[in-house]
């Protein structure tokens, strides 16, 4: 249970003390997060979780990387290279 403390108290961190971070919230306890976010100064993007299980329920053509990017490119902020170090 510390564990679910902690990554609480980090998300309400973020959340107060930064702007414009995009949470992805995979899965129905990811998504229990948001009550901890901004979402005034922030973007969430919540999808089912992508495990083998469940993937099939809507992760498959949800684009989170897509939305992640698009996000930040419209508020400034460079995008990430999620293919950085693949070879």
């Amino acid at each position: 249970m510390v564990g679910k403390y902690f990554t609480d108290e980090v998300i309400a961190a973020v959340s107060h003390y930064l702007s414009n971070v995009v949470f992805v919230l995979w899965g129905k306890p990811a998504q229990q997060k948001i009550k901890l976010i901004d979402t005034e100064k922030h973007h969430v993007i919540t999808a089912p979780h992508p495990s083998p299980l469940s993937a099939y329920r809507g992760f498959f053509g949800s684009k989170p990387y897509s939305q992640v990017n698009a996000y930040l490119e419209s508020h400034g902020i460079s995008p990430v290279n999620w293919c950085e170090g693949e070879e």
